[in-house]
């Protein structure tokens, strides 16, 4: 499966402008969405290739997120990458437990994230 649609969850508008920019310009179609309300409602609307998800946000979090996308059989076959500012290895742990497939940690490192990207090519 190529990697063109990206929809990426994060509260931080500041945050969703900068990745939006970043993919943007390598070609990648971008979505925002800025909680877990509105991300389950651009997921109903149109099927992404993959999902960059924040951790900490209000209502849902990122990890509560994730695993209700990846149990959700509509949707289990997208794969989720957490990009989040949650450092720790209990973090990367329980995110990839949730169903992350990759873990990108804030600031991110752009030729860093779009190579975790393609790796789902």
């Amino acid at each position: 499966m190529t990697i063109k649609d990206i929809l990426v969850v994060d509260d931080s508008k500041t945050e969703l402008h900068y990745l939006s920019d970043l993919l943007g310009k390598r070609g990648y179609t971008v979505r925002t969405a800025e909680n877990g309300e509105e991300a389950m409602r651009k997921l109903g609307e149109a099927k992404p290739d993959l999902i960059l998800m924040d951790v900490v946000m209000p209502g849902q979090n990122g990890f509560q997120l994730t695993r209700a996308i990846t149990r959700d059989p509509r949707f289990a076959d997208v794969p989720v990458i957490m990009c989040t500012s949650k450092n720790q290895e209990t973090d990367k742990v329980w995110g990839m437990r949730q169903g992350a497939r990759d873990y990108i940690v804030k600031p991110v490192n752009a030729d860093e994230m779009v190579g975790k990207i393609r790796a789902f090519d």
